[in-house]
């Protein structure tokens, strides 16, 4: 059986800069009836926990470090390990400044990019797109058709830039240089709100550009 996209919604906050939001995440599984990978893990790790249900949970992977998504990450990875394999969080290097501010001293496990995370037969190819965060990656899964962007793409333009770790020119050439080279009918599966495309993105690359100067 080939690995397939299950969809969860959870809600809580964002905090950073001594600022709070509430905010409703998407939180995606890839995966089989026997294996799954979690990416990003955010504020109800028994929500997530049940729509693992009883498989093999490979990994919990993080296309960022900010709070609302990485949240309930070790909460998670400890909960499905065993003495045969414990569950791993993987995370950008880059973004370890950001992990201590939600999980000091938390060890995670290094995500390299062109490095390629496996579940039920089908290959996600690790895109470092840093901008939002330093260290931000988009998962970009060929055989579905389909990336994960986090919040570095959105349904209607960049991820948020105004706070702490981030950069407006540099989430912009990671989208023009790395997710609008991919085919344009690929998926874009986003860590907020509506999935769009990268045809329909990539259109706007440079109203974007005019908007953040």
């Amino acid at each position: 059986m080939s690995a397939r996209v299950e969809h969860l919604v959870t809600s809580g906050t964002f905090s950073l800069d001594g600022q709070t939001f509430d905010v409703e995440n998407n939180v995606w599984l890839i995966g089989d009836d026997t294996e799954v990978v979690v990416i990003d893990a955010p504020h109800d790790a028994d929500a997530i926990a049940a729509a693992i249900g009883d498989r093999r949970l490979l990994a919990v992977v993080c296309t960022h470090a900010h709070d609302d998504h990485v949240r309930r990450a070790p909460e998670l990875a400890e909960r499905f390990s065993t003495a045969e394999h414990r569950v791993p969080v993987l995370l950008h290097p880059a973004d370890r400044e950001v992990w201590e501010l939600t999980h000091p001293g938390l060890a995670t496990t290094d995500l390299v990019p062109g490095e390629v995370v496996t579940v039920a037969g089908t290959d996600l190819h690790v895109l470092h797109t840093p901008g939002h965060t330093p260290g931000a990656v988009c998962f970009y899964a060929p055989a579905l058709g389909t990336v994960f962007t986090g919040d570095t793409l959105f349904n209607g333009g960049p991820g948020a830039t105004g706070r702490s770790f981030s950069s407006f020119d540099t989430i912009v050439a990671s989208i023009r240089d790395v997710l609008l080279e991919l085919p344009p009918e690929t998926r874009v599966l986003t860590g907020h709100g509506e999935s769009t495309t990268v045809g329909d993105e990539a259109p706007h690359l440079q109203e974007w550009i005019d908007r953040g100067h």
